[in-house]
């Protein structure tokens, strides 16, 4: 099983939706769990990255692809 690169920042869409509707989320911190704020309602959880992982079903943006803003 291959790990996904996951990042803080980074944009995902997930299989199946919030109960708020809304289907994307932003990391905010990344380790063995991952914690995770819906982008519809604000609410933020923490999951196993195992559980997130098979969760996933796209990532949209990457802190990588984001500009940085040092100039």
């Amino acid at each position: 099983m291959t790990i996904l690169p996951l990042h803080p920042e980074d944009r995902v869409q997930m299989k199946k939706p919030h109960p708020c509707g809304g289907k994307i989320f932003r990391i905010l911190r990344v380790g063995s769990q991952v914690r995770v704020v819906c982008e519809s309602c604000g609410r933020d959880m923490t999951l196993d990255r195992v559980k997130l992982e098979k969760a996933i079903k796209q990532i949209l943006t990457t802190a990588t692809d984001s500009p940085t803003g040092s100039n």
